[in-house]
């Protein structure tokens, strides 16, 4: 096996995703030990980051969702360290983390994607309402783990749901409604991994539903046929692509009553917990959670 030194999983942090973080985190831990490598957790919440090459760290397996981990602020602190790291580099991190900027890109190369308004508080919050429909969904750009996401569902309500997301970060994002499934598709170095499809038991795949809940269903192989699985896999590599990424990630697609698929947003750190979805994907494809850890783990680079 590939000798990859002293490993740090970055975990935990100071974002909203903190939880989730430190429980992808100890599963990683746990996989890369039982697979004979040296992994430790580090919590950069307690530990000082600056000091990991002293402290003997030669490789690190990032796992900081949210603000500051998965947003190109570690990625670059990592690389002016010289230590490998897992994951997108901080270009791609950047604008990955931020789905208003995501969409603008994959608007301007002809990929599908919902339409969307930007909300402000003076947008005319009726006309918005008008040319995306009900309901619709309000999210803030630069939150993970569904923070912030409100479905609209009668008219009027609009402005209510943008007041009470509009101190989140980034711009928040009104978004039309696409009501034919939720599906996933994760994409492991240049390789997209089988598609899932995702039933809440909840009105929509919130917070709840992703972390707490045991009654959310995953379908994997989903429901697509042959040529839409196929098409699905060649548009989540065209738009992990698109934004520049590395290593792995995942990406999120809505599909219509007429089956057209939509590109939703971009996971450039997905979750690595007992309800993640990556993990279920590799292990369609015959990956343990521990292999599949070990392949993230190669693909660490500076740069």
């Amino acid at each position: 096996m590939q000798n990859f030194g002293k490993v740090a999983v970055l975990m935990g942090g100071f974002s909203a995703e903190r939880e989730v973080s430190l429980n992808s985190g100890a599963a990683i831990v746990k996989a890369l030990q039982s697979k004979g490598i040296d992994a430790h957790p580090f919590d950069p919440k307690h530990e000082d980051i600056m000091q990991l090459k002293a402290l003997g760290f030669q490789t690190a397996f990032n796992t900081l969702h949210g603000t500051y981990g998965e947003d190109g602020t570690v990625q670059g602190v990592l690389e002016a360290l010289g230590v490998p790291y897992t994951g997108c580099g901080v270009a791609a991190s950047s604008i990955g983390m931020d789905k208003y900027r995501t969409k603008l890109i994959w608007k301007a190369l002809g990929l599908p994607v919902p339409e969307f308004a930007v909300l402000h508080d003076d947008s005319d919050f009726e006309a918005i309402e008008s040319e995306l429909g009900l309901p619709l969904f309000v999210k803030p750009a630069v939150e993970g783990s569904s923070i912030g996401v409100v479905k609209v569902k009668e008219a009027g309500a609009l402005k209510s749901a943008y007041e009470s997301v509009k101190h989140l970060h980034g711009e928040i994002l009104a978004e039309r409604f696409i009501g034919g499934g939720e599906y996933t598709c994760g994409v492991l170095g240049r390789t997209a991994l089988p598609s899932i499809r995702i039933i809440p038991a909840t009105e929509f795949y919130d917070y709840e539903a992703k972390y707490n809940r045991d009654d959310t269903v995953y379908q994997c192989p989903s429901d697509l046929s042959e040529k839409d699985e196929t098409l699905m896999r060649n548009l989540a590599v065209r738009a992990f692509d698109a934004i520049g990424g590395q290593g792995w990630g995942r990406v999120d697609f809505l599909r219509d009553t007429d089956g057209k698929l939509y590109l939703l947003e971009i996971n450039t750190l997905p979750g690595m917990t007992s309800h993640s979805l990556v993990p279920k994907a590799a292990a369609q494809s015959g990956l343990s959670f521990a292999d599949l850890c070990v392949e993230i783990l190669k693909t660490a680079h500076v740069g």
